[in-house]
């Protein structure tokens, strides 16, 4: 898959636009839980938080919710939904800028990474499709457990009657738009400062920010 195009209505600067494959599907990989989002009646959006796996050499998220949500009849409806994932994010303290110092014509900011995926949505209800989706997902998540549980150390009869309780959507990515916003519009002490003030933090949301940041600098 080559660079994606930069779309979509995120606010996304140049100075912030990431549109690397490798790092808005890391990101996607690292965000744990989704918000999927489509158009919805009153002209509200419907959202729903749910964890989605990525497929990078099919293009397409997977995932599953309660068939008792209505947002999967109107995911149907709709066609199309976007799917956003948050990154490292946190507050920069202007105290952390050394122009501060010099001419106190500093605010403070928030720092973030972010992935909007936007495309066609498929509602499955197949019980086979599934079982493959609920088994991918809990291979991916059980991985790091010592004794990973699988679907199948479930009895097959309460799996299948579970399934009935869901429904699983893939979305086709045809639009991927990321977005690092990291002082990446500041002078280079003032994003060393503030990547020292994140990294001093006892926060390790804090932490993470500073080691995003470190990142950018050096074209990661």
């Amino acid at each position: 898959m080559g660079r994606f195009r930069q779309v979509g209505a995120m606010y996304n600067p140049p100075a912030f636009r990431e549109d690397r494959p490798e790092i808005l599907h890391a990101l996607i990989r690292q965000a744990r839980l989704a918000l999927l989002l489509s158009n919805g009646s009153g002209g509200v959006p419907d959202v729903t938080h749910l964890p989605l796996t990525l497929d990078a050499e099919a293009g397409v998220l997977i995932g599953h919710m309660a068939r008792a949500n209505p947002h999967w009849q109107a995911l149907r409806e709709a066609g199309r939904a976007i799917a956003v994932f948050r990154g490292a994010e946190a507050y920069v303290s202007p105290n952390w800028y050394p122009s501060k110092a010099e001419h106190h014509r500093v605010v403070p900011t928030w720092n973030y990474e972010a992935v909007h995926a936007e495309g066609p949505v498929e509602i499955i209800e197949e019980a086979a499709r599934l079982h493959a989706i609920v088994s991918a997902l809990t291979a991916e998540k059980e991985a790091v457990q010592p004794r990973p549980w699988a679907v199948t150390d479930a009895p097959a009869d309460f799996i299948a009657s579970q399934l009935k309780g869901i429904v699983g959507l893939v979305l086709r990515i045809e639009r991927l738009t990321g977005k690092r916003k990291l002082s990446q519009n500041r002078a280079e002490p003032d994003r060393a400062g503030a990547v020292a003030g994140l990294a001093a933090s006892e926060d390790p949301r804090d932490r993470a920010t500073a080691a995003a940041m470190r990142s950018v600098v050096e074209g990661r």
